[in-house]
């Protein structure tokens, strides 16, 4: 078995006796994602890449798990869209770090957010959750992981466009037909973030949707699958290797 919640606690008793193991907790946030993704879609990639990875790291010799969904972030930029719920960035890293703590505590030996929610004070609010704890935080934030994604996730032009979409799909994920005839946005959250800018509407992200989901393809979205798997595993095998 590979989800915690799916395992009796004798269960989990006799897997961190054994040696190297490691728990996956994938984070997101409750937020639109267009006309055409569904407002968990964070919370989805962020499982599915996590799921991916429990058979990379067993080939490593890590027995993983992935952990019930944190779904649930700073979603700040979004405000005024139906569906968004944000929640205080306090609030997360309390919470995720005491996640976190139970975690360690039961003997697992490593313990890794992955998380696909890239606004800045969410982020922010996970890498907090695990400072001075056997932890990391798994995130293509990260300057050398989001340097292997898309040209599209690159130029910041990604939410709910090409990358994602194709992440969607390539999950097996509800995507509606009329991302097909959407128009491509070529507005980049990186560059509106640095101009000061913090909310969609402010952007030009009128539909909540950035890049062009209407390229999208699971070919790209396995491949990109691909990458971040690599981006857990390594966050795993360094974190284990740290002790």
């Amino acid at each position: 078995m590979t989800r915690l919640a799916d395992l009796t606690s004798e269960e989990v008793r006799a897997l961190v006796a054994r040696p190297p193991t490691a728990v996956l907790v994938p984070v997101g946030s409750v937020e639109p994602h267009g006309p055409h993704l569904p407002l968990g879609t964070d919370t989805l990639i962020s499982e599915t890449a996590s799921l991916r990875a429990c058979a990379a790291l067993a080939g490593k010799g890590v027995t993983a798990v992935v952990a019930p969904s944190v779904p649930y972030g700073v979603t700040e930029f979004a405000e005024g869209f139906p569906g968004a719920v944000s929640v205080p960035a306090t609030v997360l890293t309390a919470m995720l770090r005491a996640i976190a703590q139970r975690l360690l505590a039961d003997g697992w030996g490593h313990v890794c957010f992955v998380n696909n929610h890239l606004e800045p004070a969410h982020d922010a609010a996970v890498r907090h959750a695990v400072l001075d704890l056997g932890a990391s935080v798994a995130s293509p934030l990260t300057r050398r992981w989001g340097r292997t994604l898309t040209d599209e996730f690159k130029t910041g032009n990604c939410h709910a466009g090409r990358y994602e979409t194709s992440l969607v799909i390539a999950a097996g994920g509800s995507v509606k037909d009329e991302h097909r005839g959407l128009p491509a946005v070529a507005v980049s959250l990186a560059d509106a973030i640095k101009a000061g800018k913090n909310r969609f509407r402010e952007i030009g992200m009128d539909r909540a949707y950035t890049g062009a989901p209407g390229e999208a393809t699971k070919e790209e979205g396995e491949a990109s699958y691909e990458r971040l798997v690599e981006m857990v595993l390594g966050e795993v095998v360094e974190g284990l290797a740290r002790g």
